[in-house]
């Protein structure tokens, strides 16, 4: 069975994966005289950076997603279907999905990057990623449902269970929810459950490494360091987390903490197709791809975002795996595609720095840009500028604005609510004989 697309003539860019580079890319080609498909198993595009709100209860999972189909209301040639990709067959040009087959001419693989558990099958079944806004939504029923049952409990050691949270990652989505959970414990706690002590809260985050936020400035990770110690975040460096068994995390030096909610953000792996061919898998799962993010051994077959390994000289490890180095790829991938179809010279991609930010809580973030590094309040609004308008959609942007607004002027989430998916039991009827 084949996907119900039109056959018009055109050369059939199929993409894979609606992300920042997915997404850019279907959009710089709209218009354009290739039939684009875009395919996704969402019929709508995430905004990472903000999950972490969103478990946190500071905005609505609406606020930050985008429904695909309403991006390309007036472009003809771009065609959505809401389905998985199972395989790609590169000799006979097609892919396997969960709707059919699906015929390209060029493939476009944008599927970006999951949760990596290192192997460790414990730590994926019993952690909580944040890779998804459904994973930030089970996160948020999870911090709240767990503080309801603390009030219950009379027993510490078990009350210490509920309350305390373990975040296992130092990168920018591990100091970023650190830091938004003390605020929580700071400003909310005392309000929604005076009953509680929040001096009992504990809010520990486990960095692997020497330092936190790795790739950014020396200066960045001192300061982002300092702000979560002023926040009462319990930081512990150089130690890995080896167990976990739903009710205590067990470290490499011995130690071990009790909680029954652990935050996964140590690190991500590329989110692969099945039928590649095994040579051109590289590190973390990636896909080696040359400087026109050309598959290697492949004329029709492009990677891009977190899923493509392209080296260049100052990096020779690869690209970092972040939303600019995905959106930059797209926008020189759809270029190339423009120049080919009028029979010019392509040009090979090279990626521009434009820096990289965090933040770690009210008045506290830091930002680096090529030329400039700086910290604090001014870093902090300089993230909230930059966030509201990378989000889509004009709605999107006025009710984070307000939400931000509200929670500056208030120290107050509005969002606590815990909300879980109910399947209708279904009534089977017995026909009389």
């Amino acid at each position: 069975m084949k996907i119900n697309l039109p056959e018009t003539g055109q050369e059939r860019i199929v993409i894979v994966g609606g992300g920042f580079a997915g997404l850019t890319l279907a959009r710089k080609l709209a218009g354009t005289n290739y039939q684009v498909v875009l395919l996704d198993k969402n019929n709508y595009h995430q905004f990472q950076p903000l999950f972490y709100q969103v478990a946190m209860a500071g905005l609505e999972p609406s606020s930050i997603v985008f429904p695909l189909r309403k991006m390309f209301h007036k472009d003809k040639n771009v065609f959505l279907r809401v389905t998985e990709v199972l395989s790609v067959n590169a000799q006979e040009k097609f892919l396997e999905t969960s709707l059919g087959r699906c015929n390209y001419d060029h493939l476009v693989i944008a599927t970006g990057a999951d949760s990596n558990f290192f192997g460790n099958k414990k730590l994926e079944n019993l952690t909580i990623p944040m890779k998804s806004v459904s994973e930030a939504l089970y996160l948020r029923n999870r911090i709240l449902d767990d503080y309801e049952k603390a009030l219950s409990e009379t027993d510490y050691e078990r009350r210490q269970g509920f309350i305390d949270i373990v975040i296992v990652g130092g990168g920018p989505t591990g100091v970023e929810v650190a830091g938004a959970l003390a605020e929580m414990k700071q400003y909310i706690l005392p309000k929604d459950y005076p009953e509680l002590n929040v001096k009992e809260v504990d809010i520990h985050l486990i960095q692997g490494g020497p330092v936190l936020l790795q790739g950014m400035s020396d200066n960045a990770s001192e300061k982002a360091l300092k702000f979560l110690q002023q926040l009462g975040v319990k930081v512990k460096l150089n130690t890995r987390v080896t167990d976990y068994d739903g009710e205590c995390v067990y470290m490499n030096d011995g130690s071990n903490i009790p909680s029954k909610k652990v935050i996964w953000a140590a690190g991500i792996t590329g989110s692969l197709i099945n039928g590649l061919p095994e040579d051109v898998i590289v590190r973390g799962k990636r896909v080696e791809v040359n400087e026109f993010c050309q598959v290697k051994g492949s004329d029709d077959i492009y990677a891009m975002g977190d899923i493509a390994f392209m080296t260049e000289k100052d990096y020779p490890k690869g690209h970092p795996q972040v939303a600019q180095v995905a959106m930059q790829m797209a926008k020189q991938l759809a270029k190339n595609f423009k120049l080919r179809a009028k029979n010019k010279a392509q040009k090979p991609f090279s990626y521009k720095d434009l820096g990289s930010m965090a933040t770690i809580g009210r008045h506290r973030a830091v930002v680096d840009l090529p030329n400039y590094k700086f910290s604090g309040a001014f870093a902090w609004f300089v993230w909230l500028f930059v966030h509201l308008f990378q989000l889509l959609g004009t709605k999107n942007k006025f009710f984070v604005f307000v939400n931000w607004v509200w929670n500056y002027f208030t120290y107050d989430q509005s969002l606590r609510l815990i909300i879980k998916p109910r399947v209708p039991e279904r009534k089977v009827e017995v026909e009389s004989e």
